[in-house]
């Protein structure tokens, strides 16, 4: 039996209310019920979260598993650390790193990031550049499936490699650091902490509306489409890789934002938050949430981002094995996320209470 109209739009507006809730308790429960050592952790959780939307666009909707989306994280994180260290440096000064492990000279292409405008112009440019690059080498030669996974993936490694094996450009393994100030804003106020955890929010959820937007658009419509039967969308006219190519550029773009808002809220941004290891935990956070869905891939992301925090206090070592541990039992139980749990327990439920209603909207009809 077909859905009433009502039902349908029902259907197709219900995830702009989910986006309403969580961003009533990202922007006014949230702040007002945590601590701000706990505020700090849920704007780190946002960050990843910010990157684990645009894998879900690309990943849910679009069939294209992207396991390194690391490096893009990582090029917004060190855009805007480059940045906040010649900031916290000072006017013609260079970072304290580059005359620690070098002879104190700065290359030259640090200096225009000392432009507040080009260091956010940057951190949106940067991506859609490489991302349009590689994608379209990518895509246009029809790579797909685990060989797109496995070039993305070995991207990460070599973009980590890179980023170590030049310390005295972007500090090495250690990273870039010892942020004092965000734009003028003193990095140590409690209030500016604040500050930075609701911008990261409000970014989230704008990211939330701007794929809710593209998931109902023509251009949503068509990135299914490539994913179920890539031949039919070309017998039709389209260009899949034209379509896979946007969604894989926004994908990069979100990720270079959450990594931009990383580096002021943690503090640091290094090797270890770019390579395949981190990629493949914002990976499992999509898996887990429900990488289809609107609401999973970022609820997915801060949940296994919660999980690092608190299992690797108890246990440094080893929280990795829980972690792989979690993907395996999600992939073999529930392979469409957690997501997917409710509305299976409500679909009985569902079919017992459908046709007592039918039954009675027929006889008050009658």
């Amino acid at each position: 039996m077909r859905a009433t109209p009502s039902r349908e739009v029902l259907r197709s507006w219900s995830p702009l209310a989910g986006i309403a809730v969580f961003a009533v308790l990202l922007l006014v429960v949230a702040p007002a019920v945590l601590s701000p050592f706990r505020l700090d952790n849920l704007a780190k959780y946002s960050c990843w979260a910010m990157a684990a939307v645009g894998i879900g666009l690309a990943w849910g909707r679009g069939g294209m598993l992207v396991l390194g989306q690391g490096v893009f994280f990582g090029l917004g994180g060190y855009v805007m650390a480059m940045h906040l260290k010649l900031e916290s440096a000072g006017a013609g000064q260079v970072p304290d790193f580059m005359a620690l492990y070098g002879d104190g000279t700065m290359p030259l292409w640090w200096e225009p990031f000392r432009s507040s405008a080009f260091t956010l112009f940057a951190i949106v440019a940067l991506p859609v550049l490489i991302a349009s690059v590689l994608g379209y080498a990518i895509f246009k030669r029809r790579v797909k499936g685990a060989y797109f996974a496995i070039l993305t993936q070995a991207l990460a490694v070599a973009f980590a490699t890179l980023l170590v094996a030049t310390i005295q450009q972007t500090g090495g393994f250690n990273g870039l650091n010892n942020f004092s100030s965000f734009f003028g804003y003193n990095l140590y106020d409690p209030t500016n902490k604040r500050m930075l955890y609701t911008i990261a929010a409000s970014l989230l959820v704008a990211m939330l509306l701007v794929v809710f937007q593209l998931r109902r658009s023509r251009f949503g419509e068509l990135l299914v489409a490539c994913r179920d039967g890539e031949e039919r969308v070309r017998f039709l006219g389209h260009d899949p890789a034209n379509v896979k190519l946007f969604a894989f550029v926004v994908a990069a773009v979100m990720a270079s934002i959450g990594g931009a808002m990383y580096a002021p809220i943690v503090g640091i941004i290094s090797p270890t938050d770019v390579g395949a290891p981190a990629s493949l935990l914002l990976i499992a956070g999509v898996a887990l949430g429900g990488r289809a869905s609107l609401l999973g891939p970022a609820l997915g992301a801060m949940a296994v981002g919660y999980g690092r925090s608190t299992l690797s206090e108890s246990f440094p070592t080893q929280w990795t094995y829980f972690l792989g541990a979690l993907f395996i039992v999600v992939i073999l139980l529930i392979p469409a996320g957690l997501s997917s749990v409710l509305p299976r327990l409500w679909a009985p439920l569902r079919g017992r209470v459908g046709p007592a209603r039918r039954l009675r909207e027929s006889g008050a009809t009658a």
